[in-house]
């Protein structure tokens, strides 16, 4: 998007331009506090689903970074949210960490897998890429229920993690706890994800997706930047894995199928593509809410419906639900200002 040369606009629209970042901020200030209240109304089986769509969130921020802005198209970022995920339940079912630091440790272990991967994988691209990360994602359960690493793992049977909730003084229940964590980790990688998109590695990373050449032109290290982008998806994945499997307090191989990958894919093309928080935001509502949905609807053909719903929403509007809503907004101001 061109700049605005503000020398050359009128005085009203130099202090609308100025304005818009406070007015974003506080909106953002807005919903973070509403994340926080929920804390207070929702409780049980409701914090349990919030929490979830919190930790699909993070997980598809950090593939819309991958797949969005760098153009990487990946089918196989379940596998590192499954990483993720027993990376927390191995420290706190073998180490006693408290679950609210897990998800630092799972992103480092999930970060240097991705580092690992990344590197040869990324001198693939489109089609390739996806292929390979498609056998990551195929492997992975199998790797799970291997007795080689059953010690760790829990094999077939998986791990029950025994998670205390806050201290006493705190106030708090288990769920209450849990949910707090996790709204602590998604607001910070909401900043870190507006902070990397809205700045120098954002426009690398459009730079190297939309012609690579030209980028290396203006000196870009493209591959470099494609390495960062898969590596800070990976991140985002392993947090939301192991943020996941604290809600939950279970892993097994089977809560990993390819399908996780799919449904993390859906997430973000559902949720709207290159749209940083909105989009992951409801593209994990829909994953998270909508297999529920359709099978009150239709039981046993709950996933004809689950399809014929994401056919839709890409027949009515490819940018996905944060185009259905960018839409929305642009007509209700024209309404307004009329």
């Amino acid at each position: 998007m061109p700049e605005i040369d503000m020398t050359h606009v009128d005085p009203e629209t130099r202090k609308l331009a100025k304005s818009g970042l406070p007015l974003a901020r506080l909106g953002y200030g807005a919903a973070a506090l509403a994340l926080l209240a929920a804390t207070g109304v929702l409780e049980g089986y409701e914090l349990f689903l919030a929490s979830s769509i919190l930790s699909y969130a993070i997980a598809a921020m950090g593939l819309n970074v991958l797949m969005g802005y760098n153009g990487q198209i990946s089918l196989g970022h379940g596998a590192f949210f499954a990483i993720g995920a027993y990376a927390a339940a191995i420290c706190i079912d073998r180490f006693a960490v408290p679950f609210a630091l897990t998800p630092i440790i799972a992103g480092v272990v999930g970060m240097a897998a991705g580092w690992l991967i990344g590197k040869p994988a990324l001198r693939l691209e489109g089609v390739y890429l996806a292929l390979a990360t498609f056998g990551l994602a195929i492997a992975t359960p199998t790797v799970l229920r291997s007795d080689l690493f059953s010690e760790w793992t829990g094999g077939v049977q998986g791990l029950f993690l025994l998670i205390n909730p806050a201290p006493e003084w705190a106030g708090l229940d288990l769920d209450q706890s849990i949910y707090l964590a996790v709204v602590g980790y998604f607001l910070l990688f909401a900043f870190l994800t507006l902070r990397l998109v809205r700045g120098l590695n954002g426009k690398g990373w459009i730079a190297t997706r939309d012609n690579p050449i030209a980028a290396r032109a203006m000196g870009f290290d493209v591959t470099r930047a494609k390495t960062r982008a898969f590596v800070f998806s990976v991140l985002a994945c392993s947090v939301g894995g192991a943020l996941q499997a604290v809600a939950v307090q279970f892993v097994a191989p089977d809560s990993f199928p390819f399908f996780l990958s799919i449904s993390l894919f859906t997430a973000v093309v559902v949720g709207g593509l290159c749209s940083p928080l909105i989009g992951p935001l409801l593209g994990a509502v829909f994953i998270v809410m909508v297999p529920n949905v359709t099978e009150e609807i239709w039981q046993g053909g709950s996933w004809a419906v689950y399809g014929g719903v994401i056919i839709a929403i890409m027949a009515i509007q490819p940018r996905g639900l944060a185009g259905m809503l960018g839409w929305a907004k642009e007509k209700l101001t024209i309404h307004t200002n009329k």
